[in-house]
């Protein structure tokens, strides 16, 4: 089910981001970004319609994926 990041708290929706960006692990890139900056691109990308927020009822977990 998608969920509109729109109808989230900021407390909820930063959760969210936060969840996602220590389940995504090491990073293998040329640059580094600090934890706050990752928040911030993620944000970035909710708000330009880039990524959706999930959430899978059976699991009952969110996950964020990218709109091609």
């Amino acid at each position: 089910m998608l969920i509109p990041y729109t109808k989230l708290s900021e407390e909820a929706l930063r959760a969210i981001i936060e969840e996602y960006i220590t389940r995504e692990g090491t990073e293998y890139g040329v640059t580094e970004y600090t934890f706050e900056q990752k928040i911030e691109q993620i944000h970035q990308q909710l708000l330009q319609g880039e990524i959706k927020i999930n959430f899978d009822t059976e699991t009952e977990t969110c996950n964020l994926f990218p709109i091609k």
